[in-house]
């Protein structure tokens, strides 16, 4: 009886839930409708003002070129990129107007590109439009303790709704890896959509730290030492590559900046036929132009890091490698070492870094070796690097390292981490000569210094030599050539 009647509410159950079918249908069809027409009617209302936008003074539409580059002020590898882009597009487009999206509300138009002056040497030919976002804080990481991947994102497309209703371009180029405003620009605002990845939302590796419940800077302990919490971060970082690659492979052109980065975007993306390497611009023959001097009876030897002060960096392996180095009875015979870590600073988090940082040294009783330089001007930048012996450079994967090109063609010996750009694309034998050296551990990185600053002047100076012969493939020229390559796609 008992079973009868189980078997009847199941029926019933089944005959409720198939009634409400069709009415669910009805309904779900009905929003998606809606959506549709409201989607079409903001594409439209888009366009129009987009039209409006572009008629110049005499009548005729101007192409609107923009960059999505929220710390266009923020002075790294990345702005670079940036100016030296829109150099070369002002170069070969003169007449087109060109907007950057930024953030840095704080400063003028002019302030921004003087501090492009001041930083990477590179005035442009023709004024920039520089459109002024205040929803930068949707972007930033200490606004998400927790999921910080996808806050970003999900922050970034409201980041990119908020530039799209200030200006619609003809042409949109995300310069910064804001990958999921890319189908916004596309699909509402009707451009042609390109990128510059520097370094992938997610990427392979990320994907296989947490599967080996690795600790690191984006994984922390209470998870890596939990099999159930590493097991929903991992779903979770699988659905959010899945995700990525779809709004990545809205792109009609992708620019990556190495052979790590290639391959990243080529597996998570999917768009081979429209992915090229560009290499990013270095200002090699400023520091060419640095005389080799290896000096014999120098009173001290300068290590030098130039990086921003971002987590991902690692600065804290590079101050507790030189303590080692400082401590080895190999040094005991050579003149002092001083180590001088230069970069920027982007906000407050930054800022406490580097203060973190000193009070490392402080620790390791080595804060009379070591100096802090932050948001130091070009010029400055350039004495230090004549000086220094050695160049260190200490991140995991770094996507390309344009301070390390810069390190090896102002003359320095490159110290850099045995994986990504570094290891595959600048860090390589040239002629079959060595141009520097690779670590990856504490005392893989003191033992390498060590062996450089026992060298002799003459095998110090054949490596600087070689180096500097290995680099003219990362120039300002070679990247205008094959950035306007690339680009072209979006012009006809």
């Amino acid at each position: 009886m008992a079973g009868t009647e189980r078997v009847w509410c199941l029926c019933e159950l089944l005959r409720f839930f198939y009634s409400l079918f069709l009415p669910g249908l009805i309904v779900c069809g009905t929003l998606c409708l809606c959506l549709v027409i409201i989607l079409w009617r903001i594409r439209v209302l888009l366009q129009r003002k987009k039209n409006s936008a572009s008629v110049g003074k005499n009548g005729k539409n101007k192409m609107v070129i923009a960059f999505f580059h929220p710390y266009c002020n923020a002075g790294g590898g990345g702005e670079r990129v940036l100016w030296c882009a829109l150099r070369a597009l002002q170069k070969k487009y003169p007449t087109a107007v060109y907007v950057v999206y930024t953030g840095d509300v704080n400063v003028s138009s002019q302030q921004i590109q003087e501090g492009a002056f001041r930083r990477f040497n590179i005035r442009l030919i023709h004024p920039v439009k520089f459109v002024f976002l205040r929803k930068r804080y949707l972007v930033e990481d200490s606004l998400y303790p927790h999921f910080t991947l996808l806050g970003q994102s999900l922050g970034s497309i409201f980041l990119g709704w908020e530039a799209l209703m200030q200006c619609v371009p003809d042409i949109y180029i995300d310069s910064m890896g804001y990958a999921f405003t890319l189908p916004l620009f596309k699909y509402l605002g009707s451009c042609r959509v390109g990128s510059y990845v520097h370094y992938p939302t997610i990427s392979t590796d990320m994907l296989s730290v947490v599967k080996n419940q690795n600790v690191g800077f984006n994984n922390a302990a209470f998870i890596t030492k939990n099999p159930f919490l590493s097991k929903v971060k991992l779903i979770y970082y699988y659905l959010f590559a899945s995700i990525y690659g779809l709004v990545g492979s809205c792109s009609d052109v992708v620019m990556v900046n190495s052979s790590w980065t290639l391959n990243h975007i080529l597996s998570l993306w999917k768009v081979g036929h429209c992915t090229n390497i560009v290499y990013p611009p270095c200002d090699v023959q400023t520091f060419l132009d640095i005389p080799l001097r290896e000096k014999k009876m120098t009173p001290r030897h300068l290590l030098v890091s130039v990086a921003q002060f971002r987590p991902e960096k690692n600065h804290a392996l590079q101050i507790r490698a030189f303590a080692k180095l400082l401590n080895k009875k190999e040094t005991e015979s050579l003149p002092s070492l001083k180590l001088v870590l230069i970069g920027g600073c982007r906000n407050q988090d930054d800022e406490l870094r580097v203060n973190q940082l000193r009070k490392l040294s402080e620790d390791l009783g080595v804060q009379e070796d070591v100096e802090f330089k932050i948001n130091i001007p070009f010029d400055e930048l350039k004495n230090y690097l004549s000086e220094a012996t050695i160049g260190l450079h200490t991140m995991w994967n770094e996507h390309f390292g344009i301070g390390v090109v810069e390190c090896m063609a102002a003359g320095t010996i490159i110290l850099a981490h045995n994986s990504g750009g570094p290891k595959l694309d600048i860090v390589v034998p040239h002629g079959g000569e060595v141009t520097g050296f690779l670590a990856e551990s504490e005392d893989g990185y003191a033992e390498t210094m060590a062996h450089i600053l026992s060298m002799s002047a003459e095998k110090r100076l054949q490596i600087r030599n070689s180096a500097r012969a290995s680099v003219s493939r990362f120039s300002d020229q070679e990247f205008e050539v094959t950035f306007l390559s690339s680009v072209e796609k979006l012009f006809k």
